[in-house]
């Protein structure tokens, strides 16, 4: 019922005269009949504005979720993240402390009558001999297990670079790079090396560049694709996305690296034996891997971050129609 109405209904009817004017009846005047319209327009207009309030408790448990379920997230969340720091520093401290008690003690069996100043003082030397020594036992197997662990802590170097907390690394990324130095870098570059002494056995001065200038052209771009097609096979990745990202990192990265090594590779093939090589160039590595993994692993997680955008805007777009 509309105000005008109510007004309308509120509003005295003028009385039937009588033969004789009926004194006991009240006569409204107009300033009256506006207080009254006036009075129920007002409780009109309240009662239009009240909210109307849903007494089923279970719409709104279903349209919002309670504040008991967002800290239940939160706490997970942070415990998933406790528990991962717990694990990446049980590794890192673990290896760590396994590193330094074989170097430490290279000469325990020799201690009986040392002081600590001659166990310092023989570690540098005895742990380069013992080097020398599986060198010439087993030497891919040694220059593998060099290769493995300078591409591990390259890459833990490249996440602690890009800004993630020391102890907060992803682990499946760090084994998939350390598993590519292991199982190629180490045997591809004890062969390298040695093919390219077969290449170019001569003793003049024009031998160095050429060596240098033969391992920034093909050797670098072969091993550059090795590196980026293994790790986007462990990652899983299809073979476009692999090729793609192939294609678009390896001119920046082959140019890259020419800031890098041509000075590093004077030393390597005009000092450093043959055999010792790898050592002096896995020293270098540590530098070179952290770029090499900061440039595979941005392209594939910007890709990966693409994807999702587009998988959202596709799926916004289909529920807006």
């Amino acid at each position: 019922m509309s105000v005008a109405s109510l007004c309308t209904l509120y509003t005295p009817t003028p009385l039937i005269p009588f033969s004789k004017p009926h004194n006991s009846v009240p006569r409204f005047s107009s300033s009256q009949t506006k207080k009254r319209c006036r009075l129920i327009r007002s409780v009109a207009e309240d009662r239009e504005t009240l909210p109307v309030v849903s007494k089923d408790t279970n719409v709104l448990d279903t349209s919002s979720p309670s504040k008991d379920d967002n800290t239940e997230v939160v706490r997970d969340t942070d415990d998933d993240i406790l528990i991962s720091r717990a694990i990446n520093a049980t590794i890192v401290l673990g290896f760590g402390a396994f590193a330094v008690t074989k170097l430490l003690t290279i000469d325990h069996d020799y201690w009986h009558g040392w002081t600590l100043y001659e166990i310092l003082r023989y570690v540098p030397e005895h742990n380069w001999i013992a080097y020398e020594q599986s060198l010439k036992a087993n030497p891919v197997l040694a220059k593998m297990a060099i290769s493995g662990v300078v591409y591990s802590i390259g890459d833990w170097i490249a996440q602690c670079y890009e800004g993630k907390p020391i102890f907060e690394f992803d682990r499946a990324r760090l084994f998939r790079s350390g598993l590519v130095g292991f199982t190629l870098h180490g045997s591809l570059s004890h062969y390298y090396y040695q093919l390219c002494e077969t290449l170019f056995p001569f003793q003049q001065w024009w031998v160095v560049p050429a060596k240098v200038a033969f391992d920034q052209t093909v050797w670098s771009a072969i091993w550059n694709s090795i590196y980026f097609v293994v790790l986007g096979l462990l990652r899983f990745d299809s073979l476009p996305n692999i090729y793609g990202e192939l294609k678009s990192t390896f001119v920046p990265m082959l140019t890259a690296g020419w800031k890098l090594w041509p000075f590093a590779h004077l030393i390597t093939y005009g000092v450093v034996p043959v055999e010792q090589r790898l050592l002096w160039v896995d020293c270098i590595e540590l530098i070179w891997v952290t770029i090499l993994s900061t440039y595979s692993n941005e392209k594939s997680e910007s890709r990966k971050s693409e994807e999702v955008s587009e998988t959202g805007s596709s799926t916004s777009s289909q529920n807006s129609k």
